[in-house]
């Protein structure tokens, strides 16, 4: 059977992306799939899933030697078990740039598409077909460009996503306004994490300037609840630092709705990386960034030192 799995520390576009293709697979491609996770998912997927009552999928704990895969929201190496090369890689679905290094048995189908969401990606895929989804992959569908895009307030929303999100509302007679702002409610009680919890939750690796970074976004509309605990964040961030073999943890606190982030500012190396990245003059523990919203397009492509 083949699984179907995308980045560690998932959020609710790897969680829900894996659901669908598995069951397009299965049910429409008629060839056996299962969605399998790498890791818990964070708040706002639990939140979806058990919206939708979709029960959350096996957290893949080994990966075997030939196992059939898809790779989905993710061609990054570093986001995926250490065997993945090892496995029987049969086709990536991804939104994100290509990184390399990913070695398959043979040719393979991959789709890469400059759109926010993987499950804007796999709408158009599937095509027709969509007519035979059950409301609950519909309704994973729309979370998932809901959250990607941050209900379209991210610089990573494209044209399509607004449109096939619309089209999906419509189909499930779904207020996205609502949807979205109890998804991101879900998403912003950050009160059940440990700051270790908290500052690799949402985490992606980037080497930058020679240094290793674990780049880290907490995405909410209640900032003032995770900058209530800047302190005890920054003191633990040497920790984990540490334990995941990163010379520094950027953590960056998107302002959903004031679409800003604030970027925790600990030491030297992390005043020196903001101020050249984006030309800000950091003087304090903190930074505020106006309009940086997506690490994907407004965080990584610029990080410099």
């Amino acid at each position: 059977m083949i699984k179907v799995f995308g980045h560690f520390s998932p959020d609710t576009d790897s969680t829900g992306s894996p659901l669908i293709w598995a069951w397009y697979l299965s049910q429409v491609q008629d060839t056996p799939a299962q969605a399998v996770l790498l890791g818990q998912p964070n708040s706002e997927a639990k939140f979806v899933l058990d919206h939708w009552g979709v029960p959350q999928p096996d957290i893949l704990t080994e990966l075997p030697a030939g196992t059939p895969v898809v790779i989905v929201d993710t061609n990054n190496p570093a986001e995926l078990p250490a065997t993945i090369n090892d496995a029987d890689i049969r086709a990536i679905i991804d939104h994100h740039k290509l990184v390399g290094g990913l070695e398959t048995k043979g040719p393979i189908d991959i789709t890469m598409r400059p759109l926010a969401c993987t499950a804007t990606i796999m709408y158009e895929l599937i095509g027709k077909h969509m007519a035979q989804a059950p409301r609950a992959i519909k309704g994973l569908m729309l979370s998932c460009i809901l959250s990607d895009t941050l209900e379209f307030r991210s610089p990573t929303t494209t044209q399509t996503d607004r449109a096939i999100a619309h089209a999906l509302a419509d189909d499930l007679g779904v207020d996205m306004g609502e949807l979205a702002s109890a998804m991101f409610a879900a998403k912003s009680d950050v009160s059940g994490f440990s700051d270790a919890e908290l500052l690799r939750m949402d985490s992606k690796n980037y080497d930058v300037g020679g240094k290793k970074f674990r780049v880290s976004v907490l995405e909410t509309t209640a900032p003032a609840q995770v900058l209530a605990r800047k302190d005890s964040l920054m003191a633990s961030m040497e920790t984990v630092a540490r334990e995941d073999g990163a010379d520094q943890v950027l953590l960056f606190i998107v302002d959903i709705l004031n679409e800003e982030a604030t970027l925790l500012v600990p030491n030297e190396l992390t005043r020196a990386l903001a101020q050249k990245s984006f030309g800000v003059a950091v003087s304090g523990d903190s930074v505020v960034l106006p309009g940086v919203m997506s690490r994907k397009k407004q965080i990584i492509p610029v990080l410099a030192l």
